[in-house]
């Protein structure tokens, strides 16, 4: 960036007049001057690497105040007045006033709109600067105590504070209709720095604050959603994580290989959709583990419960019905009325004992999955404002949806694939292979993770005692999920021959 900056200043019209009125060696000598003074000035105003900022945010009656702190040296660009050492960069606070006004105005104030509903309110107006010194911990405490330390006495004239390391505290207000309105934010705060983190409290009209992190590219927020803000949030939300986790495609993407049938199918995904939603909503409620190794583990079991159900497809390619009446149970008669037959390696799998084995493997995984779809919540929760279980459920039928567009493209794709370009039973194992090689890889990368951390023993305390108790309760009402789900799926099959046999038995009559 600074070679270009240099390039295009050189190469201005107005800089070309110039040199050419000098002669040869005058021009040579001016040019090397003005290189070298560009260098001193980009490296001067280099873009800051990590930067955060801090934010209170509150509406009072008719009026909003919004405080932000930001570090001089992401506000580029500004030639801050200094004083004793040039190389010291003493902030001359004496004769900063006007220009630390312009800075805030040009680098936060219009870079920041605020919404009161849907009505975008008019620009800020510039109430009070201060720069401060970077030990000063006012926006930390309180709204208060960070007001106060705006609107409060300025610093000494004399105070020694580098623009390098100070930060300038900002005062804006705007007028509102009313301070029990929904508020959004819309930031553009990117250009301070190349990693950016802001910090922004909300007190509400009740006193309580609500904390956001933003992590990178803010853009709009609504600070308090409504009930149907934010689930269509979520939805989104989930609808676009489980097409963007790949690892959890794939391990739906085993399920279905063999299970290309509505009923065995339902049966399955259903098993695994009740599951993560289980560990889900207990992540969300802070019932999950918080120790370091927790988030490495899951992500490392969750590469292996891919791996796992690829081998399983593959050891399972060849397996037929062993016994005559477990084929008639799955084979109906065959009548001018009957659809075709299934395959024989979807027959192999849709047996009782096929599609029960399945069925678990599906939940117990999908325990550990619902660990994955937590720590995508983990940042976003934050925006769900008092709307906690709307979210939750919105975020899983977000992810049922991505589930559902993923199987009516997946399905046919494969009933094709195996009709006109490979053997069901070949295309299973050579598909089920390149998923292992995959996910194998996956799974010892994250067990190299994983290795990294130290495991600890928790404290048998009445916290962790109170924990445990309810994780016991969701166990229950796991095996209570399952003994009703595959309770009521395995009575069907045993009804089901003796219905066609009568069936049968009539057509002969």
């Amino acid at each position: 960036m600074s070679v270009l900056r240099r390039q295009y200043t050189l190469e201005r019209p107005i800089v070309r007049r110039v040199l050419r009125r000098f002669p040869g060696g005058a021009r040579v000598v001016l040019t090397a001057a003005l290189l070298v003074s560009l260098c001193t000035n980009v490296a001067a105003h280099e873009i800051p690497g990590d930067v955060t900022i801090q934010a209170w945010f509150k509406p009072e009656g008719q009026r909003l105040r919004l405080l932000v702190r930001v570090p001089l040296v992401a506000m580029r660009d500004m030639n801050y007045p200094t004083r004793g050492d040039k190389t010291l960069g003493i902030l001359d606070l004496s004769r900063a006033e006007s220009l630390l006004r312009d800075a805030a105005t040009l680098w936060v104030g219009e870079a920041i709109d605020v919404y009161e509903g849907d009505t975008r309110l008019p620009p800020p107006r510039l109430v009070e600067v201060r720069p401060s010194l970077p030990s000063d911990r006012s926006f930390t405490s309180s709204y208060d105590e960070a007001l106060a330390h705006v609107t409060g006495p300025r610093l000494p004239d004399d105070t020694e504070l580098p623009w390098s390391s100070g930060v300038l505290d900002v005062l804006f207000e705007s007028p509102i209709q009313s301070d029990r309105s929904p508020f959004s934010v819309d930031s553009r705060l990117d250009r301070l720095g190349l990693r950016k983190i802001t910090v922004l409290r909300l007190v509400l009209p009740d006193g309580t604050v609500r904390a956001f992190e933003f992590v990178g590219t803010t853009g709009f927020v609504r600070l308090d959603p409504r009930w149907h803000q934010a689930a269509f949030q979520f939805v989104k939300l989930g609808f676009t994580h489980i097409l963007d986790g790949i690892d959890h495609l794939l391990f739906l993407f085993c399920l279905v290989i063999p299970f290309r049938r509505f009923r065995a199918l339902v049966a399955v995904v259903t098993a695994f959709t009740v599951a993560h939603s289980i560990t889900l909503f207990a992540s969300a409620y802070n019932l999950a583990p918080d120790a370091l190794w927790f988030p490495p583990l899951i992500e490392t079991l969750i590469a292996t419960s891919i791996v796992y159900m690829a081998l399983e497809n593959i050891v399972g390619a060849g397996s037929e019905p062993q016994s005559a009446s477990l084929r008639r149970q799955i084979e109906p008669p065959a009548t001018a009325r009957q659809a075709p037959a299934a395959p024989k390696l979807v027959q192999s799998f849709l047996s009782e004992g096929g599609v029960k084995r399945r069925w678990v493997i599906a939940f117990a995984f999908g325990l550990v999955h619902g660990f994955g779809f937590s720590f995508a919540l983990r940042q976003t929760l934050q925006f769900a404002g008092s709307h906690l279980l709307t979210s939750l459920l919105s975020f899983n039928i977000g992810v049922e949806l991505g589930q559902l567009l993923v199987l009516v493209a997946l399905i046919p794709a494969l009933d094709l694939l195996f009709k006109y370009v490979v053997a069901e039973r070949l295309g299973t194992i050579i598909l089920s292979a390149l998923v292992t090689h995959t996910a194998w890889h996956w799974m010892t990368e994250r067990a190299a993770i994983l290795r990294q951390f130290r495991f600890e023993w928790p404290v048998l305390d009445a916290l962790f005692w109170a924990s445990a108790l309810r994780w016991m309760m969701l166990a229950v009402i796991a095996a209570g999920l399952y003994w009703l789900v595959f309770g009521v799926f395995r009575l069907q099959p045993r009804n089901k021959p003796s219905r066609e046999s009568a069936i049968g038995a009539e057509e002969i009559s």
